[in-house]
């Protein structure tokens, strides 16, 4: 009997991943041996059963076909692919949940999983100066809800590098500013996430292109996100993710120590807080 079809609602990717592991074990074929006659490597399979890479319906049909499992692979990718955030994160969104280190750097605003409800309403209403507030509530319900991972005292390790411009550019209002940076260094003073801060003064650096995250993973090889103006890619290619660990590396020696920058954050909280 083939498994009962997943609930989109929970972590469908992950479900899907999961199933995929038990049939291909109940078949007696390895990682490698199921992803030979797909075209693809064993750990390809890996990254679809750990959740992190999306099943699409041509391996999905044909992975049924293999497994002989009637057909659930490929009706359950439609339930798969639904996600309550926009195509261009949807997959990074998911990886994000399943991570044990993400590491983030932001150019211009303070990254989604550390931003607070007023902060994240005023980017949101930027970016969609003409939507009703229905959409805007649900888009910053959306981001909020992302941050229930930091809730686990540990997991994931969250390490931020911001450029000087997330905090001197005042969004929403001064208010709303002081409120979004002591957010931020309380969550670095309890110990939960490291920041570290690019001052001005450091000149060029080599994260002035763009947004990007890195996800690592227990059981599953890094990956890396590079985001544009509603734009954005998850990379799992061995060389781009190496090359952008690197630009990562390279933004963490451009950046402040934490110290420093929790010194920095705090100075420009108060200095809204007197605005």
């Amino acid at each position: 009997m083939p498994p009962k079809p997943l609930d989109p609602s929970s972590s469908p990717r992950a479900l899907l991943g999961a199933e995929l592991r038990v049939a291909r074990d109940r078949a007696g074929l390895s990682q490698a041996e199921l992803g030979e006659p797909l075209f693809v490597s064993g750990s390809f399979i890996g990254q679809l059963e750990a959740g992190t890479r999306r099943m699409h319906l041509d391996i999905a049909s044909r992975i049924d076909e293999i497994l002989t499992t009637g057909g659930f692979f490929a009706r359950n990718c439609e339930a798969a692919a639904k996600s309550k955030y926009p195509d261009h994160f949807a997959a990074a969104a998911e990886a994000e949940a399943m991570a044990t280190v993400i590491r983030d750097y932001a150019p211009q605003t303070i990254p989604g999983l550390l931003q607070t409800e007023p902060y994240a309403r005023a980017v949101f209403r930027a970016y969609h100066p003409t939507a009703t507030e229905a959409v805007i509530d649900e888009l910053v319900e959306n981001r909020l809800g992302r941050a229930k991972l930091l809730a686990d005292p540990t997991t994931p390790l969250l390490w931020c590098v911001f450029d000087e411009a997330v905090l001197r550019r005042e969004v929403g209002s001064p208010e709303v500013m002081a409120g979004a940076l002591r957010h931020i260094a309380a969550l670095i003073r309890s110990h939960r996430i490291i920041v570290q801060v690019i001052p001005f003064t450091a000149g060029a650096h080599a994260g002035m292109m763009g947004l990007l995250k890195i996800m690592s993973f227990t059981d599953a090889p890094t990956l890396s996100y590079a985001e544009g103006n509603g734009t954005g890619q998850l990379f799992d290619d061995p060389a781009t993710v190496a090359r952008h660990v690197l630009n990562y590396d390279l933004l963490t020696a451009s950046a402040l120590p934490p110290r420093e920058s929790l010194a920095m954050i705090e100075s420009a909280a108060k200095d809204y807080e007197h605005a």
